[in-house]
C-alpha cells in the first residue's frame, strides 16, 4: 500500500487541522492503545499519533505502528506522528484526480 509522494503531500496538507487521536506514553504500545488505533484508522482513515517518549524509542514505535496495523506513515513532527490506511468499505478521503 505504498503511497505516492503527491499523495504524501496531500495528506500532509490534511493533518495540520488534525488534533492527535491516540496518545503513547511510557507503557508503550499496549493492547488498549492498539484496540484505540485500530479504531481510529478504521474510521478516521487519517489520524495523528502523540508518542511520548525518546527519539530511538519513537522509531521503533512508529515502524511497528506501521507494521502491526497495515498503515503508511505520511510524516512525524516531534513527538507527533502521521498514519493513513484507507477503508474499503467506506473511504473518507478522496484524492485528487491527476487532471487539473
Amino acid at each position: 500500500m505504498s503511497l505516492s509522494n503527491k499523495h504524501k503531500r496531500f495528506l500532509r496538507g490534511l493533518t495540520h487541522k488534525l488534533q492527535p487521536v491516540v496518545s503513547i506514553a511510557d507503557k508503550g504500545l499496549t493492547d488498549t492503545v492498539g484496540d484505540e488505533l485500530e479504531t481510529a484508522l478504521g474510521f478516521h482513515e487519517l489520524i495523528k499519533v502523540k508518542i511520548r517518549c525518546d527519539r530511538q524509542e519513537r522509531a521503533a514505535l512508529i515502524k511497528a505502528i506501521a507494521a502491526d496495523f497495515q498503515c503508511e506513515l505520511v510524516h512525524t513532527i516531534g513527538q507527533v506522528a502521521c498514519f493513513y490506511r484507507a477503508n474499503p468499505e467506506k473511504p473518507r478521503i478522496e484524492f485528487p484526480s491527476k487532471e487539473k
